[in-house]
């Protein structure tokens, strides 16, 4: 390009030209690592390919951190060439932004940013390892890694128009993002399945990530050809002059324009805040109902049957109210007002009596539902705005799915949640009413009934019954990401997906579904698609393992897609019929969905009993028929049709940005919840085992608080190896969707096994381990006219001796004929295992009479852990094989409704007697903890015997 202004060559001392920016950026960075490397085989080779688990010859290629860890020399040859990229890699970043700026362009700022910022935890990961600080070196690496995303996608957005180059760009990028997933399969291989050699497969894929990254930048040296460095532009490019950018180039021929309008270099910070404010309300939505349900099952609960609290499950069905003409323009014009209102549900955390807390969580709810039916209502004038609320009312079930993520699957606005279980809802509360002043803006509506744009066709009740089963869809599957993954678990060893880090693949899946339905509308409301989604409940219904997962993805793409037609059609309809009867339906699939396990406590119970299956059948059914409403709906007019993709007033744009930032969150949580496996029992100098068992009463205590973090606190203190928690399956609607096993595994540093699933109708039993399991069962025990009864068969590694160990619910004590059945069968379990043994159980029975003599005997191969214990009716430790040592009882307090009861066991010694010994002559060790004589700690203390006993 001929220049423009006068040539004062003479005057230059020096030129560096700009490409010499890249070459020295890739070969110090490449220097760094294949430096360390190098010197590392050659220096210590079998020290780095050693892993916690297997050394050579199994592994026999080292990772990437192993190489250049804490060993010298190879650490200080990668710190010295990484202290060198440094400076090679500011300037590149700093003639990247030079080269892509513009006139009233935001986005090569924040790429500039973005590249800084990756710099900087770069070194911070560097020069912080995983001995130094562990939690520092993995958050500099997860967000360096986290921020390689919208750096990659940001500079292809901004290529100048060079063939070459953006090829390059599209390869080596999508390459990068193609090595992350065997990345992760190997590493769970290696960490969870502890398969020999593949760490170093991992380390393979991972050396081709680290190649990878680098080699993106060096892509530069393209463009940069053109800079010459004192610094003088000679191709005049950074002032726009002569190139265009991709988005730039797609956008004038009128290629792929929505999605190029996501990337586009025009941006309001505004907007995007318009956006989060609107999205926040939308979690606020699913925080409130989700939380209801929680709430309401406290109080049959408590009185272990109808209490009459139950029928403030209908709070939701408000939406009946805009059926009635003056209410109806009332609410709409004063939506901020409602929308205020409807945070009473995150209020009542302040109220303390569980009666009026769960009354005030109903209001919520009801102003809720009624506060967005009526915005969905007054926006449908306005496809645009329309568009945007549906996004924000989806992408905040999302949010709330995410939170429960990062909080062990509570989320922590509910009003189960304060500050001593882990609460946020000060921040939470104060965050809603910003987030409600600054996204309810005024309507066009002006007293009159709203007109929509073309005809409206399809059955407004058929499109109530739509979306009945689409809000049911939503909050029974999606509201927390582990509810599926529960569904296909059946034990160890593991054969497919697990809570963290599988659960932000149904995040993932969340946001991929939502995104077809925005940008393919047509396609999301098929009935190809819906045949797909049919398909996927089917599996996920009867499947187990990967391939039942794999269902429960194609599921949650296809409900998330339908979200923004459903809703869309149903706006175009009076609110009264479609969301008021569509919350109608919604809860009778609740009810439904709580039937198939309760059906021993409600009235009707036994036609519903076990059948998941009628309850899958009917939410899929009724999304057919919404499909069937909304099928014969014209299309409205697009953006693609009306807007300017140039605009930087474009709403899906900015919500897609929402949904960029969640899915990104979703990811890190799960690095940095990735379970450490390296957990190790309270004593193993003894050789002995702990073990114990509680019925947690579904995680609420008395007063109506999640009770993770007291359940959590005594089991610490108490030194417990192996527990049995029974009445512990949270995975259904009307107990949050919650799974306390995570919260508990992850704090205590215990494996854990959660069986059987919540598709399988039991009240729940769980197993937590010091050990590793080596293998379970699950097992659903004869109940022929009562609740089922689940038991986990599981064998544990203790110390290099396998032991089994039994977790078992028996039935109630109105079925007996099912609990002799169920101790028949387990005595049957019991007697088979050569192992030593042990049985944590809820046998519902007073020693020796009935059915305990199934259970201890002959007939079983069983001892009871205290003969002369006679106080006794519902928990029992049984074993074999083990010298019991101890046991002790311990008062629950306020937590739930049973104490805790443990046993103290010696692995590899003879059974020994009953004969009781003083607690003096029994090493420390093998005492349980002192914190607890007396009058012990926060209501917690040894009774029945006022002190532990022990056995010679």
């Amino acid at each position: 390009m001929p220049h423009t202004y006068k040539d004062k060559t003479a005057d230059v001392v020096a030129t560096v030209n700009g490409r010499w920016v890249s070459w020295a950026h890739t070969a110090l960075a490449y220097s760094a690592f294949v430096g360390a490397l190098v010197v590392g085989l050659q220096l210590h080779y079998h020290k780095i390919v050693q892993n916690e688990f297997y050394g050579y010859p199994q592994e026999w290629f080292p990772s990437v951190s192993a190489t250049i860890g804490d060993r010298y020399p190879e650490r200080s040859v990668f710190m010295l060439f990484i202290a060198l990229t440094s400076g090679p890699r500011l300037a590149l970043v700093s003639l990247w932004y030079v080269l892509t700026r513009r006139p009233n362009s935001a986005l090569p700022k924040f790429v500039a940013g973005v590249g800084l910022f990756r710099t900087l935890t770069c070194g911070g990961w560097t020069y912080i390892t995983s001995t130094d600080d562990h939690d520092w070196h993995d958050i500099f690496m997860i967000s360096y890694l986290v921020a390689t995303i919208p750096w990659t996608f940001g500079c292809i957005a901004l290529s100048p128009d060079n063939p070459d180059a953006l090829k390059y760009r599209k390869c080596i990028s999508g390459a990068f993002y193609a090595m992350i997933v065997p990345l992760v399969y190997f590493f769970i291989q290696h960490k969870v399945h502890r398969v020999a050699g593949a760490y170093t497969t991992y380390a393979f894929f991972e050396w081709s990530l680290v190649l990878l990254d680098v080699a993106f930048d060096a892509v530069t040296v393209f463009e940069f050809k053109n800079f010459e460095i004192v610094i003088r532009d000679t191709g005049a490019i950074s002032r726009g002059l002569g190139q265009q950018t991709v988005s730039d180039a797609a956008l004038e021929k009128g290629e792929n324009r929505e999605l190029v309008a996501v990337l586009s270099p025009r941006f309001s910070w505004a907007a995007l805040f318009d956006a989060v404010a609107d999205v926040y309300n939308g979690f606020v939505f699913w925080s409130i109902l989700t939380s209801l349900g929680v709430c309401v099952w406290y109080f049959p609960l408590w009185h272990m049957g109808i209490s009459g609290y139950e029928v403030l499950v209908m709070s939701s069905i408000s939406p009946f109210l805009l059926g009635i003409k003056p209410l109806r323009h009332l609410v709409v014009r004063n939506i901020r007002i409602c929308h205020l209102l409807s945070l009473s549900g995150l209020l009542a955390y302040l109220i303390t009596n569980p009666a009026n807390r769960l009354f005030a969580v109903g209001f919520g709810v009801s102003m809720s539902c009624l506060s967005w039916t009526a915005t969905f209502y007054a926006e449908r004038s306005q496809p645009e705005r329309l568009e945007a609320r549906i996004s924000a009312f989806s992408l905040g079930l999302l949010a709330s799915s995410i939170a429960k993520f990062a909080f062990y699957t509570n989320n922590p606005v509910w009003p189960i949640m304060h500050g001593p279980n882990g609460g946020w809802n000060k921040l939470g509360l104060g965050l809603a009413v910003l987030a409600v002043l600054r996204c309810t803006r005024p309507t066009v509506y002006s007293g009159t009934d709203i007109l929509v744009p073309g005809r409206t066709k399809g059955s407004s009740v058929l499109t109530s019954f739509g979306l009945g089963g689409l809000f049911f869809a939503m909050h029974s599957l999606l509201s927390d990401s582990s509810t599926m993954i529960l569904w296909v678990w059946e034990g160890y060893p593991v054969r497919g997906p697990i809570a963290v880090p599988h659960g932000a693949w149904t995040l993932l899946a969340m946001g991929f579904g939502l995104s077809m339905g925005l940008f393919n509308p047509t396609l999301a409301r098929s009935w190809v698609c819906y045949g797909v989604g049919t398909l996927g409940a089917a599996i996920l219904t009867t499947s187990k393992h990967w391939k039942g997962y794999y269902g429960a993805l194609t599921l949650a793409i296809y409900t998330m897609s339908i979200a923004p037609v459903f809703l869309g059609h149903a706006s175009r309809h009076a609110p009264a019929r479609t969301f008021g009867l569509g919350f109608l339906i919604y809860n009778i699939l609740v009810l439904s969905h709580v039937w198939v396990v309760a059906y021993a406590f409600v009235p009707g119970g036994p036609l519903m009993r076990e059948h998941t299956d009628w309850v899958m059948t009917a939410m899929m059914l009724c999304i057919g028929a919404g499909v069937f409403s909304a099928a014969v709906q014209p299309t409205t007019p697009s953006l693609k049709e009306n807007q300017n993709p140039r605009s930087t007033k474009q709403p899906r744009v900015y919500y897609l940005y929402t949904l960029g930032i969640l899915e990104l969150l979703a990811i890190s949580i799960a690095f940095l919840r990735f379970p450490s496996y390296n957990h190790t029992p309270y004593h193993p100098e003894t050789h002995s085992l702990t073990a114990g068992i509680w019925t947690i009463h579904f995680s609420l205590d008395n007063d109506m608080w999640s009770s993770e973090y007291r359940v959590r606190d005594l089991i610490r203190e108490l030194e417990v190896d192996v527990i049995g928690l029974l009445e512990s399956d949270l995975q259904r609607i009307i107990m949050g969707n919650r799974d306390t096993t995570q919260f508990l595994a992850e704090d205590l540093g215990m494996y854990v096994d959660f069986g059987p699933g919540p598709n399988k109708h039991t009240w729940g039993s769980a197993l937590l381990s010091k050990f590793p399991i080596v293998n379970s069962t699950h097992h659903l025990l004869p109940s022929p006219a009562g609740e089922l009864a689940p038991a986990i068969e599981a064998t544990i590694d203790a110390y290099g001796t396998l032991v089994d160990v039994f977790v078992f619910h028996s039935g109630q004590e109105e079925d007996p004929e099912d609990r002799r059945l169920q101790s028949l069968y387990l005595a049957e379990r019991m007697k088979l295992t050569p192992r030593p043994a042990i049985l944590l159980s809820y046998l519902v029975t007073k020693p020796n009479e009935g059915n305990y003599n199934t259970y201890v005997g002959e007939q079983s191969g069983m001892r009871d852990i205290d003969p002369s214990d006679w106080d006794r009716w519902c928990e029992y430790i049984l074993y074999k094989g083990l010298k019991r040592t101890g046991y002790a009882r311990v008062s629950r307090s306020t937590i739930t409704d049973t104490e805790l009861q443990m046993g103290k066991f010696i692995v590899d010694q003879p059974e020994g007697t009953d004969d009781i010994v003083p607690e003096d002559q029994v090493p420390e060790d093998l005492r349980f903890p002192a914190l607890f004589q007396g009058e012990g700690v926060r209501g917690h203390q040894y009774h029945v015997f006022d002190a532990p006993r022990y056995f010679a």
